[in-house]
């Protein structure tokens, strides 16, 4: 039997509208006079598209199916489905719009996307950041919206009834500039405005709403989803992985062979799969090279990465090595060196916004980049918008105010907290975010989060390639519960649950590598709090089976240790270990908490197995957090 995905309407004149339902029908997008169209979930109208439509709607008939397999991400194996309509705009051009199980894309076919906005003046809460280049600012919570105000994506807004949309972009091609969102000066209400195109284009970017819960919308991949399929005939040498990083603690420290060796220890050591070397390698001290300091990581078993400045954004006065990627014969010659080499990647540094040109060199850098089996992490750039799933070598891209920022300026040492408990429902959402998390020393301006924060930021936050922040010699001093769990730790990730949180006060997220969990919260605020732990979103089949009723009926079980389980939540008490097993099988599970005592002596660190129980709540200092690990 065949979806409906469009309701008939008829209104006053006899004139008939479709309103376009999405097959799971959560999602509803009707026309409607003078507005454009109106977007609901679940009944209840939530915003607007303004667009100028004219003539008769084309609807397509069928579910349009999307089915394929990430490299990096949130979920490695994704799937959607969405219905079509076709609107004409008064301008001639076609607004092609899809409504998703999760959301709504649109775009126009003819040319750039002009004179179409949106109306989100029912939010009643809004995070927006300022537009910059690199999309390095912090997010502000209701900030005044004045006319003409510049705002970058992912923006994220909050409906009655606890309802989210956030906002963002995929499917970005060459000939594309990126748009971004711009403050008409009513609260609420935005234009959508394309960045400067220096060639004319086919067809617009594509406009993006994630639409639901909040736990729906962070484990959205609607970004992805929405993007065209993957480009790279080959994947299987792509491999996502941890690394370590020098500039944090040594902003210049990759022109020093000396330093770069103790990293590469460290990942040796730490069983780490790559290291980076920074920005100034060209300036190599003591007669060494970058080739000496890429034949010790190889020798070490460390697979090297190495940095580029793009050189079309901050040139004069900026580190190199410079102007050996933006001609593409040079582009080729370099990374065919390299990769000879046995360079495993690049991290390319320093665009300039989101014009058409960069848009171009940045796809050119990555099908480059592919031909030459590189890894490719993008730093002082724009949004990744779908990149990873039609580029899945893009490991990574910043487009974050990330821990670089305590080498930078103070500002970042009082807000981190807040700001690391928005970023799991805004920046991260939308793709791999390269934040360089996990410092428990302090680079040029202190950090006032706790050792247990730092640590659950490598779970929290997703980035194919997650570069830890810190010295060697910090690493290497913690328990050797810690330094396992960094061994240990994935980047990419067969599933994602949001398990509770509120944008800039709390997180806790819960990621799966094969039958393990990695469950990492964190306190954003300057009180303590006590945070609970929905065990029962992780939940398996129990181990013990009282209840003869629902013997071997896996779901019915589910549902009855669910209940027990949110019964003892709101008693704050425990639950037993066993209530969380899978198929019978042994549960470990350890916690890497906050101890209370100070930096002498940071750490509380115990493991709990069948037969034992596990809190409902964990209590968090002021700025705290916690990393627990679930494995059957």
């Amino acid at each position: 039997m065949k979806k409906i995905l469009f309701t008939l309407l008829f209104l006053a004149g006899g004139q008939m509208i479709y309103a376009q339902i999405s097959p799971n029908k959560h999602i509803s997008v009707k026309e409607e006079k003078e507005v454009g169209l109106t977007v609901s979930y679940k009944g209840v109208h939530l915003f607007n598209i303004n667009a100028h439509i004219e003539g008769k709607a084309t609807k397509v008939k069928g579910v349009q199916k999307v089915d394929y397999d990430m490299k990096v991400g949130k979920k490695l194996h994704c799937t959607n489905e969405a219905s079509e309509m076709r609107y004409t705009l008064s301008d001639g051009k076609t607004l092609v719009v899809h409504a998703y199980n999760d959301g709504v894309t649109w775009r126009t076919l003819g040319g750039q996307m002009d004179s179409i906005g949106v109306n989100m003046s029912m939010a009643k809460n809004s995070w927006l950041q300022k537009w910059t280049e690199p999309y390095e600012e912090f997010y502000n919570k209701n900030v005044e919206e004045t006319a003409g105000s510049r705002w970058a994506y992912p923006s994220l807004f909050e409906f009655p009834n606890h309802v989210y949309v956030l906002l963002s972009e995929s499917d970005v091609n060459k000939y594309n500039s990126v748009t971004s969102l711009y403050s008409t000066g009513q609260k609420g209400v935005f234009d959508i405005v394309a960045d400067r195109n220096e060639v004319e284009s086919e067809q617009s970017t594509l406009s993006v709403a994630i639409v639901g819960t909040l736990g729906e919308v962070v484990s959205s991949t609607l970004v992805t989803d929405a993007a065209a399929p993957c480009k790279i005939d080959d994947t299987s040498w792509i491999e996502p992985g941890v690394a370590s990083w020098v500039y944090w603690a040594y902003n210049h420290g990759s022109n020093d062979y000396n330093i770069i060796k103790k990293y590469t220890d460290m990942a040796a050591e730490l069983h780490l799969p790559y290291v980076l070397i920074d920005a100034e390698w060209d300036e190599m001290k003591d007669g060494k090279t970058v080739e000496d300091a890429i034949n010790y990581a190889k020798g070490k078993g460390v697979k090297p990465m190495i940095w580029y400045n793009s050189s079309v954004g901050w040139v004069d006065g900026a580190p190199g090595p410079k102007f050996k990627l933006n001609k593409p014969e040079d582009r080729e010659k370099e990374f065919a060196k390299i990769e000879a080499m046995g360079v495993a990647g690049v991290k390319i540094d320093f665009f300039s916004g989101d014009t058409q040109m960069n848009m171009e060199y940045m796809i050119d850098l990555l099908e480059s980049a592919a031909r030459h089996h590189l890894l490719v992490n993008f730093h002082g750039a724009t949004l990744p918008r779908g990149w990873q799933r039609t580029y899945p070598n893009l490991i990574s891209t910043e487009a974050v105010y990330g821990a670089e920022w305590y080498n930078n300026v103070p500002t970042f040492t009082e807000k981190a907290a807040a700001h690391n408990a928005t970023l799991p429902f805004t920046r991260n959402v939308i793709g791999s975010m390269d934040y360089t998390p996990c410092a428990f020393t302090d680079s040029q301006h202190p950090h006032i989060t706790s050792h247990a924060h730092e640590l659950a930021l490598t779970a929290l936050f997703e980035s194919g390639i997650q570069h830890l922040a810190d010295r060697p010699e910090s690493f290497l001093a913690q328990p050797k519960e810690v330094k396992e769990y960094l061994s240990n730790l994935p980047t990419a990730w067969d599933e994602t649950r949001l398990l509770e949180g509120e944008p800039g006060k709390y997180v806790v997220m819960a990621r799966r590598k094969g039958s393990t969990w990695y469950i990492a919260g964190i306190n954003g605020t300057d009180k303590e709090m006590d945070i609970r732990v929905r065990w029962s979103n992780i939940l398996g089949s129990a181990v013990q089976n009282s209840d003869s009723k629902v013997a071997g009926d896996e779901m019915k079980w589910n549902t009855l240790i669910s209940q027990k389980i949110r019964a003892a939540a709101q008693r704050k008490e425990k639950v037993p270990v066993d209530w969380l097993a899978l198929n019978g099988q042994r549960v470990t599970i350890q916690f890497i908490e906050d101890s209370g005592k100070g930096k002498e002596n940071p750490w509380n660190i115990y493991t709990v197995t069948n037969g034992s129980t596990v809190p409902t709540f964990m209590h968090c200092q002021p700025r705290g957090g916690f990393i627990v690990t679930l494995k059957h």
